[in-house]
């Protein structure tokens, strides 16, 4: 694993450090807007008083935090793959080069000791779970991996009611950042409730600074913060289109790892564009808030 002189620094002297993840630059975003967020995100790190790690794997070696042009080569490299942190080995062994999902960056991050994670929005329990048994492996890494990480929920197309029992029974403990709904990822609300609402960096680090006493066992904790009421996608359209999104996954037979990026994808074409910006907004949110809470320990 190989940090960035500038991160290594931090942690050594314990001063606050945000990762982030790379899979939206290398396939989340299309070009050349996905340079321009990627930047963005460690810009408003920065301005929050910490200092950005993103993580990728270039060459088969782990990097934590990346220059300039390790930034612009996952942005712009088609033979960037997709890395969950089950395919951490066989890419390392492989010489090969990829960026990180959720669970990759959080298991990645937690080993570099960076505490604090921001994100957009968590994997989690799949509609119709009960027949195709479908389920984030982002879930059972964050039920074994201690690190906070700042997100707006889990996608919406996915089954929220089960994702949040899911949580639960994995004890991940999920605070809503100033609500006691759950976000609803596009949306503010996604109408579940929260048992845990803080409302300030400080209460979220004396949280953290709990955990520790406990020295319980390891898991995430989730802060989940809503978009702004101003920049999230209108709630009858995000639910129209994704019943029609649902219908031709079923008419289609679109399964299995395949149902997110269809639904994802279906949202953005028939929203024209507007799902895409309700996620930045969050990111761009949580990335706020993350640095907040990293200088706040």
């Amino acid at each position: 694993m190989l940090l960035t002189e500038e991160v290594q620094e931090a942690l050594a002297d314990r001063r606050p450090v945000v990762a982030l993840e790379s899979t939206i630059i290398a396939h989340g975003l299309p070009r050349p807007r996905n340079l321009t967020v990627a930047e963005e995100l460690e810009a408003l790190v920065r301005a929050g008083g910490a200092v950005p790690a993103t993580i990728a794997v270039l060459d088969g070696q782990v990097r934590v935090g990346l220059d300039k042009d390790q930034l612009e080569r996952v942005a712009a490299d088609d033979s960037v793959r997709k890395l969950g942190h089950r395919d951490l080995a066989p890419a390392l062994a492989a010489r090969a080069s990829g960026a990180t999902t959720v669970s990759a960056t959080a298991f990645l991050a937690a080993r570099a000791g960076i505490r604090v994670f921001a994100t957009g929005g968590l994997g989690g329990v799949h509609r119709e779970w009960t027949e195709t048994h479908d389920e984030s492996a982002d879930l059972r890494l964050l039920a074994q991996t201690g690190i906070t990480v700042v997100c707006a929920g889990v996608k919406s197309v996915l089954d929220v009611p089960a994702t949040l029992q899911r949580l639960e029974t994995l004890g991940v403990t999920v605070l809503g950042y100033g609500v006691d709904r759950f976000p609803g990822f596009y949306l503010r609300s996604s109408g579940e409730p929260v048992d845990w609402t803080v409302r300030s960096p400080a209460e979220v680090a004396a949280v953290m600074h709990a955990q520790e006493r406990l020295d319980g066992p390891e898991s995430a904790l989730i802060v989940a913060q809503p978009v702004p009421e101003d920049e999230q996608l209108d709630p009858q359209l995000h639910d129209t289109v994704l019943a029609e999104a649902l219908d031709e996954c079923r008419e289609r037979g679109i399964s299995g790892q395949a149902v997110t990026p269809f639904l994802l994808d279906h949202l953005m074409r028939r929203t024209e564009g507007a799902s895409l910006e309700a996620n930045l907004a969050a990111v761009r949110g949580n990335a706020r808030l993350a640095a907040h809470i990293a200088a706040a320990l």
